[in-house]
């Protein structure tokens, strides 16, 4: 029988306001709170510093981004080792004049910066016109040895692609972590609201069950110029089964209990990963098979 590894994550879904202060202060009293109810792990949810400046191409937000390690990585330094918890932590990175990322610190339970996640995935649509910002991350795809587990994080778009789940476990994530902000447009039909947030659900269940790793996905709430964050942050275990979910239009601090010893239970049953054809993969770097089928005779 596989041994049982129990912990607690945390996650802080919050209706931003313009000051990034502010923002920083009732973040920092959710992460309290969460910890307050047994929390090993908090992640906050993309870019919680700030309302969602992607909603327009303006070079005002600009003012916005600071260094990793930097000003709100010490202050999650100090409050981790202070509370005796890891914390994951969305920030808009400054990395060079003119070159910036959106990107994660992760922090151990000792207040030690174990490193950062550059979003991989850099979407460009209405109103997340989130290229004019953000330079695609150079890190590649990574997993961080903290005090109570090793985990993986991904931001937002990266949620939509099962390679970049695949390759995160494949780096030995036992859980993952998605910081995100995405929400419904306004004036949108019902039911492909109800279409949209069920297929965001669904593809990060997905990535549980093929993996046999938890996910963790946090969302923010509030409306933002033409868009109302649909919230429903969620915990999903090794079968994709939903542990908690929270609602999509109330802030909301939440713990969950999840067992990383279920991962190989769940991976000796469904052996996904022992029966990958890796040598039939090559054409997954390819942008598209454009070429004629050959003859398999």
């Amino acid at each position: 029988m596989a041994e049982s590894r129990k912990i607690k994550v945390g996650f802080v879904q919050m209706a931003c306001v313009s000051d990034p202060g502010s923002n920083m202060v009732r973040a920092v009293e959710g992460i309290r709170r969460a910890a307050a109810g047994g929390a090993r792990i908090v992640c906050l949810q993309e870019l919680f510093r700030s309302m969602y400046f992607c909603v327009s191409e303006d070079y005002a937000p600009f003012e916005l981004a600071e260094t990793i390690p930097g000003p709100s990585t010490g202050t999650f330094q100090d409050l981790a080792k202070e509370l005796g918890i890891a914390i994951v932590a969305s920030l808009f990175e400054k990395r060079a004049e003119g070159l910036y990322h959106n990107s994660a610190a992760v922090i151990d339970a000792d207040g030690a910066y174990l490193g950062k996640y550059r979003k991989m995935h850099i979407p460009d649509d209405p109103s997340f016109y989130e290229k004019f910002y953000f330079t695609p991350g150079d890190l590649g795809f990574r997993s961080w040895k903290t005090k109570y587990g090793t985990i993986g994080v991904l931001i937002c778009w990266d949620q939509w692609y099962p390679e970049a789940a695949r390759l995160t476990a494949l780096q030995g994530a036992e859980m993952l972590f998605y910081p995100t902000a995405i929400g419904w447009a306004e004036g949108e039909d019902p039911q492909v609201c109800r279409d949209q947030f069920d297929a965001w659900r669904t593809i990060q269940r997905a990535h549980a069950i093929a993996n046999g790793i938890p996910v963790i996905a946090v969302n923010r709430v509030g409306k933002e110029g033409n868009i109302t964050f649909w919230g429903g942050s969620f915990v999903a275990d090794t079968l994709g089964e939903i542990v908690y979910q929270a609602s999509h239009d109330k802030e909301d601090v939440a713990v969950c209990e999840i067992d990383l010893g279920k991962s190989d239970v769940t991976r000796r049953h469904w052996p996904f990963l022992r029966d990958r054809r890796i040598d039939a993969y090559a054409g997954m770097t390819r942008r598209f098979l454009d070429f004629p089928c050959e003859s398999d005779s």
